[in-house]
């Protein structure tokens, strides 16, 4: 009687995961606390020791910061569990116990977590945005003075120009997916933006809408403005320098008053308590 020939078993490969695919293709949290350290460091003299993360997601801000150096902690706050618990299991867990215990997650909004007094209050990834109107975008922005040591920066990213006021995809190409940031509605009257990120994959479906953005689109003078009557002694915005070769940019920001006309950018505003 033959032998019935074995089937061969199909390798399924892990589904992909949204968190792991944004993280790798938007964040970049060695190169941020060099920065925020650079910052502090040139206002006050010292090293920051405490952070504050704002709108965390998956804390991987915060777990950089705190495997930096055995003094450094951070606390990072966001409303949703689920980023949370990811961060928790995929981020937190890659960190040494006694490093691992000096970074605090909480389940919360912004505008009522109470944590330390912070060196640095650090709100990236636009997501502050999310508030609409002047007198709302205020209210978080004096919150937030109100989380600063006496001794603080508040240290806010925007993007904009003109490609940000139309509805356009851009695609990034990574190791094994795309990164597409879709730019759905822009509304010229209220400056409600519509984003979406997708990912993009060679020999799998694509990942549709895996994150939603629905904010509006502020601009450095009314961000700048704003935070000057949340009570800041000084605010600034720092944009990045360009290589001579291409035109790119090359990572490096600067403080600056003025800047040319940018199709796209990215920059940051950093504000003294």
């Amino acid at each position: 009687m033959a032998k019935r020939k074995k089937q061969k078993k199909k390798r399924t490969r892990p589904a992909p995961d949204k968190y792991d695919l944004y993280q790798r293709s938007v964040q970049e949290p060695e190169a941020d606390v060099k920065f925020l350290q650079r910052l502090f460091k040139k206002q006050f003299g010292r090293p920051a020791r405490i952070l504050r993360e704002d709108f965390c997601g998956t804390a991987y801000l915060s777990c950089t910061w705190a495997a930096k150096h055995q003094e450094n902690r951070a606390w990072g706050i966001d409303l949703d569990p689920e980023p949370l618990a990811w961060g928790e299991k995929h981020n937190l867990s890659k960190l040494s116990e006694e490093a691992q215990s000096r970074v605090h997650l909480v389940k919360g909004n912004v505008l009522s977590a109470q944590t330390p007094p912070a060196d640095i209050n650090a709100a990236f990834n636009f997501s502050y945005f999310l508030f609409k109107t002047r007198d709302e975008l205020r209210g978080y922005f004096e919150k937030a003075r109100t989380t600063l040591a006496e001794e603080g920066l508040f240290v806010l990213d925007a993007y904009g120009g003109a490609d940000a006021q139309r509805r356009q995809r851009e695609v990034r190409e990574h190791e094994g997916f795309d990164y597409v940031w879709d730019q759905d509605v822009f509304d010229p009257i209220t400056h409600d933006v519509v984003n979406y990120i997708h990912f993009e994959f060679r020999r799998r479906k694509r990942m549709k809408r895996a994150f939603t953005y629905h904010w509006r689109l502020w601009s450095l003078p009314e961000i700048q403005e704003l935070l000057g009557e949340a009570g800041y002694s000084d605010v600034g915005v720092y944009w990045e320098g360009v290589e001579a070769d291409t035109d790119e940019g090359n990572g490096v920001f600067t403080r600056r008053k003025h800047a040319p006309d940018d199709p796209a950018w990215i920059a940051y505003i950093v504000a003294v308590r």
